[in-house]
């Protein structure tokens, strides 16, 4: 949309289309973390991609071109810029016997297929419900795939062929250890040592050399041996790039072709989806923190995975994927965008084109034995013990066998199928005892109170003694309607006999008591979902009109309010604000936000009396010192919170929607000089700020602000947060390390808070707001 500009003449900046890139020429820069972090996951995926072709049985070269298309394709459109992609060994062991069952040009093309399907999934903005598979299904998954492939390359290690499946592995192995060839074992003994010994390197040297990547050195070394020994091993033999074999139509049964497809779209796309949220994990580990780096955007990266899977196959490739170990690398490289995935494929693309003769020295008993390295290290000694202390080791082990004995889809199957039991046996399962302490009868309900538990809740609670002080303790994150109802009715019950019942949670805290059923008969309006606008629990609902003539007009609306408050929560607070007036107020943080009625601060920060010291004005807007000209309330505020309360940190809280920033955008120079104008001048920088070429425009995750007025209400945030910094105690305590800076911007339509990433330094270049989701972390927003 365009904004179209008053008839009379403003002094006010230019405005850009809401949609438009900002002013300026951007030039594509390469930093140089990026360059050497390229280099550095280049050195790892080169030797990964042949030894995993070699495992799958497809032709070598497939490996070369699904590392470059992951590369440049996914790192270019995916939504998880320091993600690596390429072929995975996850994939394995589906991609081998879909070889083995329809030949390699029909592989190539249901790895075309599950592309378009990973296209169709990121339409339909599916990819965050991947997540809520069970990890210990993921990694026993993962798990199962390591033990098969170590079983089958260790047959190449030691010099002969692999078989079709993980037990006819298993079962060969005695026949093909009494037939070793002892320079294949050789040289898969010598790498496998490499692989483990290079990275524990002491001293200076060691940590020097570290830098090289172990796959690299290992697979080299023995190059280089087998070379030099005149070995007798079979090598890479990568044919000209003339005969590589394209896709071709698929051939076989549609049933088992679909079953591919979807096999191939649920494992590239799980798989990639949890890489994608452990590397921002590890972004937000590194020394510095994120550092700019945007947050995965799940949707893109699904996108970015399918385009990868179409062109991959298209070129006859393996199938593409998000990988750990490469991406592990590219953080603890150092990398600060997108531009290290991208150029790591250049690299590939380079070395399959001019290094043919260096690659076809390689020994494949070599390849073999990374390839197994990375097998054996896919069951994960961190995951058992995760999955084991989580109590969920059973479908860890289910998954695992069922993926070596029967089959990668039949082995997830059965995962889930036990995870789901697992989970209803947790969900019946509820522990019920009763003890007496101190005079007062103890009722402990441990696990999830639902219509299973009711009968055992109901035969304990009346055994309790009539007219005697109960506790009544809930460890547990859930109650349905019957729980609910048998603990409502016993209470009544018990109310009536002359005793008392208190409910605390599993810390002794006092949870709000099961009403008693005449509640629901005394105030038939009062329900847990009753809407809190102007609602008036207890009394006679009145139309508006008798309202508005009667009780409003007369104020018996807020008297109203300060009865209920008086009747209902002052005995809920009244210790905690005792205690606060013994002590005094201790606010952890100071809360700048705007007068407009809709912004209830304690709700939006989940806080209570005492925590916050709030400032509020029309527009959060921080006049800079010495422009108060008579009105110094927000500057002693600021003074009185950083010097004397000490607060820990500052925040600037904007909305969508914001009156004054509309009014900011639509003054002119004719106005007349009201209160309010006076008032808004203090915004004037904000909107220069959203107007100048040497800021783009701020932005929520993934996409732009939906107008201009959006757009100022961000910026708003921003340049208050600078104007923070003007303040002496302020920009003191921040070179102290002691003060905080944030920013939040609550879109009151979502009911959804954002927050500003790296609030503590106001960018020149972006202002990134991210999602403040329910469990706590932050998200990007969705993309539009």
């Amino acid at each position: 949309m365009t904004l179209c500009t008053p008839a009379r003449t403003t002094t006010r900046p230019r405005v850009q289309r809401p949609h438009s890139p900002p002013d300026g020429p951007r030039r594509f820069r390469i930093a140089g973390a990026d360059l050497s972090a390229s280099v550095a996951v280049f050195l790892i995926a080169l030797p990964l991609s042949l030894g995993i072709a070699l495992a799958t049985g497809a032709p070598l070269q497939s490996g070369l071109v699904a590392a470059a298309v992951g590369g440049i394709v996914a790192g270019r459109f995916g939504g998880s810029p320091l993600q690596v992609s390429g072929p995975a060994a996850g994939l394995t062991v589906v991609t081998a016997e879909l070889i083995q069952l329809y030949g390699w040009r029909t592989t190539c093309a249901i790895t075309v297929l599950a592309g378009l399907a990973q296209l169709g999934l990121s339409a339909l903005r599916v990819a965050r419900s991947a997540l809520a598979v069970s990890p210990a299904i993921v990694h026993g998954m993962l798990a199962g795939i390591g033990v098969t492939i170590a079983l089958a390359q260790l047959h190449i290690v030691l010099g002969g062929t692999p078989q079709s499946s993980a037990v006819d592995n298993a079962l060969g192995l005695p026949s093909q250890l009494a037939h070793v060839h002892p320079a294949a074992l050789a040289i898969s003994a010598l790498t496998v040592a490499a692989l483990l010994c290079w990275p524990r390197l002491p001293g200076r040297a060691g940590r020097l050399a570290r830098k090289v990547p172990a796959a690299l050195v290992a697979v080299a070394g023995a190059t280089a041996v087998a070379a030099f020994a005149g070995l007798s091993v079979p090598r890479v033999d990568l044919p000209s790039w003339s005969s590589h074999a394209l896709p071709g139509l698929p051939e076989g049964p549609v049933l088992g072709i679909a079953a591919g497809v979807l096999t191939i779209t649920l494992v590239t796309s799980v798989q990639s989806l949890l890489s994608a949220v452990a590397v921002d994990k590890l972004v937000a580990a590194r020394p510095g923190g994120a550092q700019g780096v945007p947050r995965s955007s799940l949707d893109r990266e699904l996108a970015g995975q399918g385009a990868a899977n179409v062109l991959s196959g298209a070129l006859g490739g393996l199938p593409v994927a998000g990988v750990a170990v490469r991406s592990v690398a590219n953080v603890s490289a150092g990398a600060v965008s997108r531009a290290s995935t991208m150029l790591h494929g250049l690299w590939i693309v380079l070395a399959a084109l001019l290094l043919v003769p260096l690659l076809d020295l390689i020994p494949l008993p070599a390849l073999a034995a990374l390839v197994m390295v990375v097998g054996i290290q896919m069951v994960s000694i961190t995951h058992i013990r995760t999955v084991t202390r989580h109590r969920e080791v059973v479908v860890y082990a289910v998954t695992l066998t069922g993926v070596v004995l029967i089959g990668l889809l039949e082995g997830v199957a059965l995962g889930i199928a036990v995870a789901i039991a697992v989970a209803l046996h947790r969900l019946a399962r509820t522990r019920i005892t009763q003890e007496e302490r101190d005079g007062r009868q103890l009722l402990r309900v441990r696990g999830q109170l639902t219509f299973l538990a009711v009968p055992r809740l109901s035969r304990a609670l009346h055994q309790l003694p009539h007219g005697s002080d109960v506790v009544v303790e809930l460890d547990g994150s859930f109650m349905d309607h019957a729980a609910y109802e048998t603990l409502s009715d016993w209470t009544t019950g018990h109310l009536a006999h002359g005793g008392t019942v208190e409910t605390t949670g599993p810390a002794g805290v006092r949870i709000a008591d099961p009403a008693p059923a005449t509640a629901s008969a005394s105030h038939p309006c009062c329900r847990p979902w009753t809407p809190w606008h102007n609602h008036q629990c207890g009394e006679r609902p009145v139309e508006p009109a008798e309202s508005d003539a009667s009780e409003r007009a007369k104020g018996l609306h807020l008297a109203s309010g300060i009865g209920k408050f008086q009747r209902n929560t002052a005995p809920l607070v009244r210790d905690e604000l005792a205690r606060l007036a013994r002590e005094g107020q201790r606010p952890s943080q100071l809360f700048l936000t705007c007068a407009d009625s809709r912004l209830v601060t304690s709700m939006i920060t989940s806080s209570g009396p005492g925590d916050l010291f709030t400032v509020r004005n029309v527009g959060n807007l921080v006049p800079l010192p010495g422009e108060e000209s008579g009105d110094d309330s927000v500057a002693a505020a600021i003074e009185y919170a950083v010097d004397v309360l000490r607060v820990d940190s500052i925040t600037v809280c904007g909305h969508s929607g914001c009156g004054a920033m509309q009014a900011l955008l639509n003054a002119g120079p004719d106005d007349p000089p009201t209160p309010l104008r006076r008032w808004l001048r203090h915004g004037r920088p904000s909107l220069e700020r959203m107007a100048s070429r040497r800021h783009a425009w701020a932005r929520i995750s993934g996409r732009l602000p939906a107008d201009a007025v959006e757009q100022l209400c961000l910026t708003n945030v921003v340049q208050q947060l600078e104007h923070l910094r003007a303040y002496e105690p302020v920009a003191r305590r921040l070179a102290d390390g002691t003060l905080t800076l944030h920013g939040v911007y609550f879109h009151v339509g979502e009911a959804q808070a954002y927050l500003l990433a790296d609030a503590d330094e106001v960018h020149s270049y972006d202002d990134v707001f991210t999602q403040v989701m329910p469990t706590g972390h932050r998200e990007p927003a969705r993309a539009s």
